[in-house]
């Protein structure tokens, strides 16, 4: 149960965005531009990192969000989402994305645990400077993010599902274009 009253039975921070729906639309813009944007990463690369850091946060809603969305656009769908979630250092990615992940991880835990070290891996292994900018980013987002779901207690439905049902409309319409037409309805 929700620590806070909501106006919604809507699961994790969709609910809160019903809630305190002025904070939506900045939030959505965000991860709008992160995810979805013109980007030298792919989409599902980068919903790849969102939910690598929600997993390593243990946050069962992002999580559960964030992989039905890099599985829908990755071809290797959902097994090499929870291949990464599992152990990345064996999980089939290429070694920038292997790379980049390894800094949103070092993220997760502390943006001071991002050594050099990591960073010029990463350049070794091909990333740009926007790459290492924006998985930083990414993972910082969603620690946010994460800490907002948990933090209120929000529902998260136990059913892949619910949330492989909604990647379709994320991957064609983004986030900011479905809360905007979400807003229209309530």
């Amino acid at each position: 149960m929700p620590h806070i009253t909501l106006n919604s039975d809507e699961p994790g921070i969709r609910g809160l965005f019903r809630f305190r729906p002025e904070t939506a639309r900045p939030l959505n813009a965000l991860v709008d531009v992160l995810l979805c944007a013109e980007s030298t990463l792919t989409r599902g690369e980068r919903e790849l990192i969102a939910a690598y850091v929600s997993a390593l946060n243990e946050c069962k809603y992002c999580y559960s969000s964030h992989a039905a969305y890099a599985a829908a656009q990755l071809p290797e769908g959902m097994d090499l989402v929870e291949q990464v979630r599992d152990d990345l250092g064996a999980a089939p990615v290429g070694d920038k994305l292997r790379a980049l992940l390894g800094i949103a991880a070092s993220v997760q835990r502390s943006g001071q645990d991002v050594t050099e070290e990591q960073i010029k891996s990463a350049r070794e292994a091909g990333a740009t400077e926007l790459e290492v900018h924006d998985t930083v980013l990414i993972a910082a987002a969603f620690c946010m993010f994460n800490r907002y779901v948990d933090g209120l207690a929000t529902f998260a439905p136990d059913d892949p599902a619910v949330y492989a049902a909604r990647a379709p409309r994320i991957v064609a319409d983004g986030y900011l274009a479905l809360l905007e037409e979400s807003q229209r309805r309530a």
